[in-house]
Order: structure tokens, then C-alpha cells, then sequence
């Protein structure tokens, strides 16, 4: 049977449905084992379904990509604010799209789309260390282990297929079990971490995918067998649950087990593009070149989001250029730039995009001042993200950085407000989105965040 670990721990776990439903504490345990990941009313109306995340490990740096700053070129070689001399960028910057936003020639695919993106250029998070960071965009925190977005995501608004797990980690680096794990909440809406890391290599086959889920396949029991010992718990589960009455851990695990022994059918025929078009596969650069492995992730993102999955994170990773920036930026660049062009173009044209919140972003960006001649260091005082669909502006850019792209000086919006934003397009308050545990309410906002409202269509 299929045995990853935390589709088989329980979903009882607490239960801090209370604090998000209104109900009393013995309501909202049954509730949840009934149906922990059944699709839940949001809060108010949503203007997104789902979420893809493309995550993006090293910190790119914004004054290469979407923040153009002209006085950089001018100040080339003076010395910088904290030492160091001013890095103009490799790559020129050019009017993009009918808005005629600024984007660098690193995302030239990406630039052609402009016009469905919103820059926010005012970024700002509290860590400037890549494993803090990285924890901090994901969980609102680095000093806790806490949940991550996409569990918090999961957790408030359930998932619309039931042979599916609700939240997927495409892609997820070694070691990162936190950035897409459920901490306190039920283990249920935790990540399901498929495959590895992309930094844009080569596959070998066009159109079949490479990734995989690991204990997937069971190499000992046919699915009838599988079927008959799951039988054999399930009515156990069930006398101990009408034994004792009242067991909403034991009826978590029963709904568990059953999700785990549909995805064994439903997971490989998801993820075989063998059957995706030529022109499909054109479109996201899967043609055996830099692009095929993140092109690869990518379209499994929108099968994933085409078949109700409710939050997708894809990572790419390699971005942290200390040194050779305009050689590797570039590598990097090239290995996912198509593909993310090609993921907007195939979200538009099956009228997804306008309710999939696509999010693009590090866990941090890089400084205005050279490092060794050809590098940047780590900046987590302004950096840029960015988002398309979802109910967010096309062609607009939110907030800004100084003259150099240090930091952040107008419409500032930490990660806290970034989490709120989210949350509040896919219908759910940050601050009624709680979760009782250790006595107290928590939330993935913490006591923070404000909804950046001038970004939402």
C-alpha cells in the first residue's frame, strides 16, 4: 500500500477548526475527520481558485531583472552605500508590452507577457541568509518551525479532487521539508514532495515526465490485494470507532489511508504528458534542451492545477550568484524563462489564469553594489516578486526601491503583507484564518500583515 508518511498520520491533530468555522470544539472535530480535505466555503469571495508558486532558490536579483534603475548605469563604479562599487547590470532593460514596464533581456519570454503581471517592487523580508529566508517566505517565520503557505492554504479552503493531495511540492530542494510541511496543523495538509529541484539540466525523453512520487508503486501487492488488507484496517478502525464513539484521530486516518490508495491509480496517469501536444510541448521549452526539465515542471503545475490540486509549488533553484553573475544569472534564465511564458500562455488560453494565482519570487534579492567584480550579495531589504491572474492587475507595478534598488521606499510590503495578499485573493482572511495550538491562536500572518489593495484587479 501506499505509505508516505504524512498521508498516514492522522488529521485530528487538535482540530483548530473552531477558531476558522464558528463551531464548537466537538463539531468541528467531527468535521474534520470526516472529510479533513473536503472543499471548504471561504470567507468571502475569492477571486483565485488555486496557486502556483515559482519559487525561485538563491535570490535572483531584481536590478537584473524587474527593476530597472537607471541611475545604477550612471554610477557604474562609484563606490556603494555599505561598501563595495556600484554594479550597473549586464543586461539592458527595455520598455515591455502595452504598459511599457520596464524588463531586463533575461526574461525576454517573460517580458512578452508584461501585460498580466504585477511587479512588486518593494519587497522586503527580515532574513538575509538563504535557509531563514527561505523559511520566512514559506512560513511567515524563521525562528519556528511553522506552517507553510501552502498548508495554511489547504487547511482554510480544502481541495476539489479527492484522489489528489491538495498541495504538491514540485520539484522541492533536499532538506526543505519545512518550507511545504504542516508543523502543527494535521500532517493531511502538508506538501507532497514530488521529484527534485530544477536548475534548467537536460532529459532525456520528450514529453514523458521524469518526476516521480516515491512509495507510489507497491512492488509486493497487486491493487486487489492492496484493496483487501486496506479492508481488513479500515473495518478495525471502524469497530474502534464505534466502540469508543467518539475517535476523530482514528476517523482521520481512515479518510487518510483511502486518499493514499486512490492516488497509486491517480498520480501516474496525471503526470504522463506523453500524450501532450507537439505544440504544447514547443510552448514550454521541452525539446531536450536548458529548458526541458523546469518546461517539464511547469506543465505538470497546470495538469496538477487543471485537475483541482489547490496549491503548486515549483522550485528552481541555482540563483545565488556571489560570483560569475553574468554567466550563471544568464544560465539560470534561460533554463525557465520559456517554460514560465509558456505556463501563463497555457493558463490564458484554457481560461485558467483569471482564477490561478501564478506568484514568481526568491527568498530574497541581490545588492546594487558589486561583489568581486562580477557578483552580488544577498539583499533582503528590496527585492522584487511578482503575480499574474488570479484577480490581480495586468501591466502594474507596485511600490519601489531607492535610486540604486537597496531597499525598499514606497509602498513597502514585507512578507507579512505578501502572505496577507494571498490569502485575501483566494477568499480567506489572514487574521480569522487561525489555528489553536500551544493555547494560543496562531496564524500564518502572525500579528502582521496589511492586504497591498492597489495591486487586486
Amino acid at each position: 500500500m501506499f505509505s508516505r508518511r504524512q498521508m498516514l498520520q492522522t488529521a485530528s491533530a487538535g482540530f483548530g477548526y473552531l477558531a476558522f468555522a464558528g463551531l464548537s470544539s466537538a463539531q468541528a472535530a467531527d468535521e474534520a475527520a470526516r472529510d479533513p480535505l473536503a472543499a471548504k466555503k471561504p470567507h468571502f469571495e475569492p477571486r483565485a481558485k488555486r496557486v502556483i508558486f515559482l519559487c525561485m532558490g538563491g535570490g535572483p536579483s531584481h536590478v537584473d531583472s524587474f527593476d530597472y534603475k537607471p541611475a545604477l548605469k550612471r554610477d557604474h563604479g562609484k563606490p556603494g552605500r555599505y561598501g563595495g562599487s556600484l554594479l550597473k547590470s549586464p543586461w539592458e532593460f527595455r520598455k515591455r508590452g502595452q504598459s511599457g514596464l520596464w524588463i531586463s533581456d533575461l526574461f525576454p519570454e517573460v517580458g512578452k507577457l508584461v501585460d498580466d503581471l504585477t511587479l512588486i517592487r518593494s519587497m522586503q523580508c527580515d532574513q538575509p541568509v538563504h535557509a531563514g529566508a527561505m523559511t520566512q517566505i514559506h512560513t511567515g517565520t524563521a525562528q519556528f518551525i511553522r506552517p507553510s503557505l501552502g498548508a495554511w492554504t489547504l487547511y482554510g479552503l480544502g481541495t476539489e479532487n479527492d484522489s489528489l493531495p491538495g498541495f504538491v511540492s514540485l520539484a522541492a530542494p533536499s532538506g526543505s521539508s519545512r518550507n511545504y510541511g504542516s508543523a502543527f496543523l494535521p500532517a493531511i495538509f502538508g506538501g507532497t514532495k514530488i521529484g527534485r529541484a530544477s536548475r534548467g539540466g537536460q532529459q532525456r525523453s520528450r514529453g514523458g515526465s521524469s518526476e516521480s512520487v516515491p512509495d507510489i508503486r507497491n512492488g509486493a501487492l497487486s491493487t486487489q490485494q492492496q484493496r483487501t488488507q486496506l479492508d481488513l484496517i479500515q473495518a478495525l478502525n471502524r469497530e474502534k470507532v464505534r466502540r469508543d464513539e467518539y475517535q476523530p484521530g482514528v476517523e482521520g486516518i481512515i479518510e487518510s489511508y483511502e486518499l493514499a490508495f486512490r492516488m497509486q491509480d491517480a498520480m501516474p496517469a496525471l503526470m504522463d504528458t506523453s500524450e501532450e501536444t507537439e505544440s504544447t510541448l514547443d510552448m514550454y521549452g521541452i525539446n531536450g534542451g536548458p529548458t526541458d526539465g523546469f518546461g517539464k515542471q511547469c506543465l505538470l503545475a497546470r495538469r496538477f492545477a487543471e485537475a483541482g490540486v489547490r496549491f503548486i509549488e515549483v522550485t528552481h533553484q541555482g540563483w545565488d550568484q556571489h560570483a560569475n553573475l553574468s554567466v550563471d544569472h544568464k544560465a539560470r534564465a534561460e533554463g525557465c524563462d520559456l517554460p514560465i511564458a509558456g505556463l501563463l500562455k497555457d493558463l490564458k488560453q484554457r481560461d485558467m489564469l483569471k482564477d490561478t494565482l501564478v506568484i514568481w519570487g526568491g527568498e530574497f534579492g541581490r545588492t546594487p553594489a558589486a561583489q568581486g567584480g562580477d557578483g552580488r550579495n544577498h539583499n533582503n531589504k528590496g527585492y522584487t516578486t511578482w503575480m499574474a491572474g488570479g484577480g490581480v492587475k495586468g501591466g502594474f507595478s507596485y511600490g519601489a526601491t531607492d535610486e540604486h534598488g537597496y531597499e525598499a521606499v514606497e509602498n513597502k510590503c514585507h512578507i507579512h503583507d505578501w502572505h496577507a495578499t494571498i490569502l485575501h485573493l483566494l477568499g480567506l482572511d489572514h487574521e480569522q484564518l487561525t489555528y489553536r495550538y500551544a493555547g494560543r491562536d496562531f496564524r500564518l500572518t502572525d500579528v502582521h500583515g496589511n492586504i497591498a489593495k492597489d495591486i487586486l484587479a
